[in-house]
């Protein structure tokens, strides 16, 4: 096999290109910069029925030189208040964490983390299951998951006004 680099490289591009041809529902991907295939732009919009329904929300996926066997790291551009992203943007999912078993978190087993048969697909759905469906047992933003869980309606009123945010500066 060639190396890491090389298979990184190839990976990718094949990645791109069939997500450029058949992306999940209310994604789009490309290139930050067309010279560098380790950075790319997502696109989401907002999953209907869920709190960031009609909201356009920007991302960036880095991939490290190791990937597929090291995951990439996901931040959102835009603004966002979820109990599963940092307040720097940071996306703190399972599948976004290194292979293996961690024992400083028992909830979350090696087949929840990253594994470099997963492709860029199944993080991005999984990140749209993560807008519908919060996880506060281990949240990034501790503020918006105490909001999440005790003042939901507040909680809303915060995320309507991202998303309306959102479509403004599109």
């Amino acid at each position: 096999m060639a190396g890491g680099g090389d298979y990184a490289n190839t990976l990718l591009k094949r990645q791109l290109m069939e997500l450029s041809k058949n992306p999940p529902d209310g994604i789009s991907v490309g290139l930050a910069d067309e010279t560098n295939l380790y950075e790319w732009e997502v696109m989401i919009v907002g999953p209907p029925d869920t709190l960031f329904e009609g909201g356009f929300f920007k991302a960036k996926l880095e991939f490290p030189k190791s990937f597929p066997n090291q995951p990439p790291t996901m931040s959102f551009i835009t603004k966002m208040w979820h109990p599963n992203i940092y307040p720097d943007g940071r996306v703190c999912i399972s599948i976004l964490h290194s292979p293996g078993d961690d024992p400083t978190n028992e909830q979350e087993t090696a087949d929840l983390r990253w594994r470099p048969v997963l492709g860029v697909e199944s993080i991005l759905i999984s990140v749209i299951s993560m807008l519908s469906d919060p996880n506060d047992s281990s949240p990034a933003n501790i503020d918006a998951a105490i909001m999440w869980r005790e003042q939901p309606d507040q909680f809303k009123k915060q995320v309507r006004a991202l998303v309306r945010k959102s479509q403004d500066e599109m």
